[in-house]
Formats: C-alpha cells, sequence, structure tokens
C-alpha cells in the first residue's frame, strides 16, 4: 500500500519519519524517495535489516537502520537525541520475507523447523513454546489469538502428539491441527490457517503493549506529524481502531481516515497477502500539515 501510505504520511513535508518495522526497505525508500529528510528505521528481524540495509544504501546518512522492537521506540528516539518526529509508520504483523524465506516456519506450505521468531537472535521458538505449555493455556491461545472455534480440540490433540513425540515442525504440527479439526465440505483456508497465526503472534507478543506503543508513537509526533498504521488482521485492526479513538477524544489526534483504507483491486491482483490489509492514520493535533 505504498501510494496509500505516500498519500497519508505527506512525506514531502520533509523532517524526520520513522518506519518502524523497515523490512526489505520498500515503504521506507518510497518515503525517502518523496522528500524525507532523515529516517530511522527499526525491524527486530536481523534478515530483514541486512537486505534493507542493502536495499537502503544509496540514501547514506540520510537512513539509520536500528534492531529494535518498535515497541522501545521511545527509548530509540532518546538514545539519538530526536525530541519530535513528523511521521511513523508501522507495517504489522508477518512480513512476506518470512513467509517465503526457508528455515523460518511461519508457513506450513513447506516442511520447516518449527520456529516463528520475527527476532531470532533471542526468545523461545514456537516449538519450545508448545513443548512447555499446558492444554488450558494452549486452548486460550488459539482460541483468542487464532479466533479458531475448535480451539480446545486443537490444544488436545497438540498435547497428545507431543506426548508421543516432540513437535518440532511445521508438517507435523499442521498435520495434527488438520486432523483435530472436523471437515465438512468446502473451506475457503487451510485449517492449520487460524493455528499458525495464533502461535506466531503468541511466541512474537504481537499484541502486547501495541496499544501503548500507538499512544508513545503519537506523542513523539510533531504537531502536524502523521501517523500510519497497517494491520493484517482483525485483532490488531481492532486495537488500532480503539486506541486511535481515544487518543481523537483527548484531543491529541485528529484521525485522517474515518473507515479503514484498503488496497486496490490492482494490488491484490499483484500480491494477493495484500487482501486483508487495513490502513489507519492520525495527524497529531495543533498543525497545519
Amino acid at each position: 500500500m505504498v501510494a496509500e501510505v505516500l498519500e497519508h504520511l505527506a512525506p514531502e513535508r520533509g523532517g524526520v519519519f520513522i518506519d518502524c518495522t523497515v523490512g526489505l526497505g520498500g515503504h521506507a525508500r518510497a518515503l525517502l524517495e518523496a522528500g524525507v529528510s532523515r529516517l530511522i528505521g527499526l525491524d527486530r528481524d536481523p534478515e530483514a535489516l541486512s537486505r534493507s540495509r542493502d536495499a537502503l544504501a544509496a540514501f547514506g546518512a540520510r537512513v539509520e537502520l536500528v534492531h529494535s522492537d518498535y515497541r522501545d521506540l521511545v527509548g530509540v528516539l532518546a538514545a539519538r537525541d530526536v525530541h519530535g518526529v513528523d511521521g511513523v509508520l508501522a507495517d504489522l504483523g508477518v512480513s512476506s520475507m518470512q513467509l517465503d524465506a526457508p528455515g523460518r516456519g511461519f508457513s506450513f506450505r513447506r516442511d520447516d523447523a518449527l520456529d516463528m521468531r520475527m527476532d531470532t537472535s533471542q526468545g523461545h521458538t514456537a516449538a519450545q513454546m508448545l513443548a512447555a505449555t499446558d492444554e488450558q493455556t494452549l486452548a486460550d491461545v488459539i482460541y483468542t489469538l487464532g479466533e479458531e472455534r475448535h480451539a480446545r480440540r486443537v490444544a488436545r490433540a497438540i498435547l497428545a502428539a507431543r506426548s508421543q513425540a516432540p513437535l518440532t515442525t511445521t508438517a507435523q504440527l499442521a498435520d495434527v491441527v488438520r486432523r483435530a479439526i472436523p471437515r465438512k465440505g468446502y473451506s475457503r483456508i487451510d485449517p492449520a490457517t487460524r493455528t499458525f497465526q495464533a502461535i506466531r503472534i503468541w511466541v512474537n507478543r504481537e499484541l502486547e503493549g501495541l496499544d501503548g506503543f500507538l499512544a508513545e508513537a503519537a506523542a513523539q509526533l510533531n504537531p502536524g506529524g502523521r501517523m500510519a498504521v497497517i494491520t493484517f488482521h482483525s485483532l490488531e485492526d481492532r486495537i488500532v481502531k480503539h486506541t486511535f479513538r481515544a487518543l481523537a477524544a483527548d484531543g491529541r489526534v485528529v484521525i485522517r481516515t474515518k473507515r479503514p483504507v484498503t488496497p486496490t483491486t490492482a494490488e491484490v491482483e499483484r500480491n494477493a497477502r495484500a487482501r486483508s490489509a487495513k490502513l489507519r492514520a492520525v495527524e497529531r493535533a495543533g498543525g497545519s500539515a
């Protein structure tokens, strides 16, 4: 959603912008080409940072890339003596690079080690967390984070399989989940989809502190500064929507998108994964941008 990001962040104003999930650098490049004076790009995935560093090398000192979780934004800015920014972008969730890269374990479409960590330099893998959890906790995770109505049945099946042998690959986990879920006719999505989403969010703590991050990021905006957030599932979008509404009610921001902006038909045709994307944007009160 590059065009939509540019429309709502207005990088032609110049200034300091933060790309909180720089990934491969696509949005960052577009922002810099459109006029951003300085861009600080964050990502907790070391591989993504390595690739974006190459992709953005031509912009030289206008770009700084930082290995950091976006929830540490305030500390990142303080360490650089930055006391206000003109734009913030957060493109949440797992990236296409992470889904497609071998060995990451995000997708059940290939047989990989069951990892799922966005930051492979720290934290527990999905295999380790599944090996240590209890049935009730796992069922709650799958139901809450995956919105899977057969969560208890799936959790029970995972623990039963675990008692026979460790679950260490995506193929093993997907097979257990598919066999646990009743099949009644055609299903638009693979039966393992919701459980994989839930475990990925759980492993990476994707929803923890999201509302706090949004409030802190809004507070870092200069008057007239703008923030855009792209989500890919209803749980994220719900948090963004309600947090932006609360900030607007307090007079701290003005909502620029009364309804979420969705990809064009042409973009979805080019990239099917974009079909669930939703963009919401706000502007810091008190400016004229």
